[in-house]
C-alpha cells in the first residue's frame, strides 16, 4: 500500500532526513524549521520525500527524492503532486524550485518552465499557481481509458 503523510514545521524529520541523506548526501539545514515535509511510504516503509516552504514571495519545493530501491514506481511523481497540491491549497501565486539539468523533464511535464540557469549549471524552474494542473488524465496517452472524459 502506498501512503502519503505530511509533517508540519517542528515535526520529527528523522525519516525525511534519512531519505535526503541517502539520495542527496545532505542532512538537516536551516530551511527545515520553516518547511513542511511530505513522505511517501510503500508498505509502511519511507520511500520518497520532499518539502515546501515560503520564501521571497513564492512557494519553493526542494529535496524531492526517492530511495533507489523504490524508483520507477511513480513515487517521485506522487511526491511532487502532493507538494503542488499543498501549494494550491495555500493559493500559491507561483511555485519555484532548483534542480539539476538532467531532471528538468520530470518537472516540465507538470508545467514548470525554466526561469534561469544558475552558475553551477542547475536550473531554476517556476510554475504560476493558476497553471498547476494535477489532472493525471490530461497527459495520459491511453486513448481507451474508461476514466478519460475528453
Amino acid at each position: 500500500m502506498i501512503q502519503g503523510k505530511w509533517f508540519p514545521q517542528g515535526s520529527d524529520l528523522t525519516e525525511a532526513l534519512q531519505i535526503r541523506e541517502a539520495v542527496f548526501g545532505r542532512s538537516e539545514d536551516s530551511i527545515d524549521s520553516g518547511a513542511q515535509s511530505t513522505l511517501v511510504y510503500q508498505d509502511d516503509v519511507p520511500a520518497a520525500a520532499g518539502r515546501i516552504w515560503w520564501q521571497d514571495g513564492a512557494f519553493w519545493l526542494g529535496d524531492i527524492g526517492v530511495l533507489p530501491d523504490y524508483r520507477g514506481q511513480k513515487l517521485g511523481d506522487l511526491t511532487l503532486r502532493l507538494l503542488l497540491f499543498k501549494a494550491q491549497d495555500h493559493f500559491a501565486r507561483e511555485v519555484r524550485l532548483i534542480c539539476p539539468a538532467e531532471t528538468e523533464g520530470f518537472f516540465t511535464r507538470l508545467g514548470f518552465h525554466r526561469e534561469n540557469v544558475l552558475e553551477d549549471g542547475t536550473l531554476e524552474l517556476m510554475i504560476p499557481g493558476d497553471e498547476i494542473d494535477l489532472d493525471t488524465c490530461k497527459s495520459c496517452k491511453k486513448k481507451d481509458c474508461p476514466l478519460r472524459t475528453e
